[in-house]
């Protein structure tokens, strides 16, 4: 991610924590120079955040200045902020209700047990507790969303590679992304692409399946 970029997502609100934490994923507070999983939990934050709330005029004005490198994933961050200075936060907002949250249903069902089991609050969901459970990861106080939301799947995944829930064993991260967002989150950002009715989610698909795509590659490397 360019410096813009992780500007525009330096700080996302947690909504899980390792036990007896609080406090938000920052950038800055990183242990450690892995430049590489920086760069990861701020483009998981990014992800996370649009797909939890539609972006206001702040957060739109932080985007349209990402400026993309030359690479795959910088073109797409390119292309999101060229969407991001084309549009205003009230059609966004229009936008990410249609297509997440809905009047009875939304045009997209973003869990895993949806995507997986064709219903809600199925056995994917419970299988995601028991794991987070067992790493000692809790949800905040006051979510509202089941943990098995693609936003909060997402936060999730920006905690482990901040190093937010403490030391683990990095093949811990890498079974966690195989086992929960690996069968479904291309699928998921690839329907976004498709149903969106406005260029700025569109984009934001785009760039989440082709995340999604390195994510997959560089987990299935040898350790």
């Amino acid at each position: 991610m360019t410096p813009a970029a992780a500007q525009s997502a330096k700080t996302v609100s947690r909504t899980f924590t390792a036990e007896g934490e609080e406090g938000d994923i920052v950038c800055a507070s990183f242990p450690g120079p892995d430049e590489v999983d920086c760069a990861r939990a701020l483009e998981y934050a990014l992800l996370a955040t649009l797909l939890l709330v539609p972006p206001d005029h702040e957060f739109l004005s932080r985007l349209s200045a990402i400026e993309g490198d030359g690479t795959q994933l910088g073109r797409a961050h390119a292309a999101l902020a060229a969407a991001a200075g084309e549009t205003d936060p009230e059609t966004l907002e229009r936008e990410h209700f249609r297509l997440f949250v809905g009047v009875g249903r939304s045009e997209l069902l973003p869990y895993a047990s949806y995507y997986l089991t064709g219903f809600l609050n199925e056995r994917p969901l419970a299988l995601l507790r028991g794991d987070l459970r067992r790493l000692g990861i809790e949800p905040v106080s006051g979510h509202t969303e089941p943990e098995d939301h693609a936003g909060m799947l997402c936060e999730v995944m920006a905690g482990f590679a901040a190093k937010a829930y403490g030391a683990m064993d990095p093949a811990v991260q890498a079974v966690f992304f195989d086992t929960h967002l690996k069968p479904w989150f291309g699928r998921f950002f690839a329907d976004v692409e498709r149903a969106a009715d406005c260029e700025f989610y569109r984009q934001f698909g785009a760039l989440g399946r082709l995340f999604i795509e390195i994510e997959t590659e560089a987990f299935a490397l040898p350790a």
